[in-house]
């Protein structure tokens, strides 16, 4: 539909094929890019070359389709890409993002036009003497090239600033979003333990852990997530497409295995895949009843404080069997071996055989006296002196190597190794 790509391309290009024809002539880069954008026109999805999403019902939030994206805001991210890890992916030089954030932005709008992204060939470096191998999709991201992880950057501010501005994310919910990172995921965690045990004798908690959960995630679920977030039926193609063709290989000893499929997960290394994660599992913390629950990417902690110890265990064990019912709702398969059970308590003594918590397969859940939550190792009797005990670890063998080098460094030297290799162990003493 030529009106409707032309409303996302850049008031200086008339039409679609403009744009294409004006690409190869700059670099080799623009060249895959005007082959992709090529593509798009030819291959706009129909019932015949592509699988539609879900029939969309009554969303609960307004309609959300994508807008076109801006050149300005692209040439924003171009021109503060590395320069080398740019360069050693696509060619792509930040002193060149003037020059390519028009076409490239036109690119990334026929996208949202013909609800398919770019699917490119591209090589990953090679070893001196092997030979350039190359792969058509692959779930590789990390060597993805520079602008489509750009262009994704886009989208997924485009889904954060929805789900941001009609407050969808649990509040309990923390994780790649801006004021709910790591930090204050564990301090919020410690005030309502600590909160708990000094108004209730008895805190229990569960840390749950589950198996491989964002390779795990079923595209058909998440798209019914986007459906009732009010994702527009154009939205949805895009993921579908976006998920569509995916695979994957090993490359071992010079030796490249043959693709292999990949049909369920996010993308791990991708700009969208942690919010793809973050709002498959939004609604999990519905199901925590009576219990607290606190969730950080794919790490659970369920807890709980009473009176008496066996009413607060009577309490975990139901939340817990909920939460576990909702991950498999999700299928999302729970590591009864890794997960575990603590008790909390300052000044009681620590029961020898407390009530067992019990997965709804029937193992019974392991307590232990130390747990490492986000980089935090947690004791039952909230002292932190095994946490202490692994910083001044930390500390105590760089500053030895240090000591024992520093004849080999100059003053300026010792000042950046200590910024870069003993300061961030403090930012972990919360």
């Amino acid at each position: 539909d030529k009106k409707a790509s032309r409303q996302f391309l850049p008031p200086s290009h008339e039409t679609p094929e403009q744009v294409i024809k004006w690409l190869p002539g700059l670099f080799p880069l623009c060249s895959r890019l005007a082959t992709a954008g090529h593509a798009f026109l030819q291959a706009t999805p129909t019932s015949a070359n592509s699988s539609a999403p879900p029939a969309a019902t009554r969303p609960s939030l307004p309609s959300f389709p994508f807008t076109q994206i801006q050149i300005a805001d692209v040439l924003n991210e171009l021109q503060n890409l590395e320069p080398y890890k740019s360069a050693v992916l696509d060619n792509l030089d930040p002193l060149s993002a003037a020059i390519v954030a028009t076409p490239i932005t036109s690119l990334f709008n026929l996208s949202f036009v013909s609800s398919e992204i770019p699917k490119l060939p591209r090589s990953s470096p090679s070893s001196k003497g092997e030979t350039p191998w190359t792969q058509t999709v692959t779930d590789l991201y990390p060597s993805c090239p520079a602008y489509l992880k750009v262009f994704e950057s886009q989208v997924n501010k485009q889904i954060t600033d929805h789900l941001k501005y009609h407050r969808t994310f649990s509040s309990v919910q923390s994780g790649f979003r801006a004021g709910h990172g790591c930090t204050s995921a564990k301090l919020k965690l410690l005030n309502d333990i600590i909160t708990a045990i000094d108004k209730r004798p008895y805190c229990a908690a569960v840390f749950i852990d589950l198996a491989k959960a964002f390779d795990s995630v079923k595209h058909h679920i998440l798209i019914g997530r986007l459906i009732s977030l009010g994702f527009s039926n154009d939205c949805l193609a895009w993921f579908t497409n976006y998920f569509a063709d995916r695979v994957q290989c090993v490359k071992s000893e010079g030796m490249l295995s043959g693709p292999l499929a990949v049909s369920m997960g996010v993308p791990q290394g991708s700009i969208l895949g942690p919010t793809i994660f973050s709002v498959y599992i939004n609604d999990v913390a519905l199901a925590a009843g009576d219990s607290l629950i606190h969730l950080y990417a794919d790490d659970t902690i369920l807890y709980t404080s009473g009176p008496s110890l066996d009413s607060v265990l009577s309490n975990l064990q139901t939340s817990f069997n909920a939460i576990q019912h909702s991950f498999r709702g999700l299928q999302l398969l729970l590591n009864a071996s890794k997960t575990k059970c603590m008790l909390f308590n300052r000044s009681l003594p620590t029961p020898a055989r407390p009530t067992s918590i019990t997965t709804l397969d029937g193992s019974d859940l392991e307590y232990v006296d130390i747990y490492k939550y986000l980089g935090v190792w947690l004791d039952c009797k909230l002292s932190f002196q095994t946490h202490i005990k692994h910083l001044q670890s930390k500390i105590q063998s760089r500053i030895g190597f240090l000591f024992r080098n520093k004849a080999s460094f100059t003053h300026a030297s010792k000042l950046t190794l200590v910024k870069l290799t003993i300061l961030p162990i403090l930012d972990d003493v919360i």
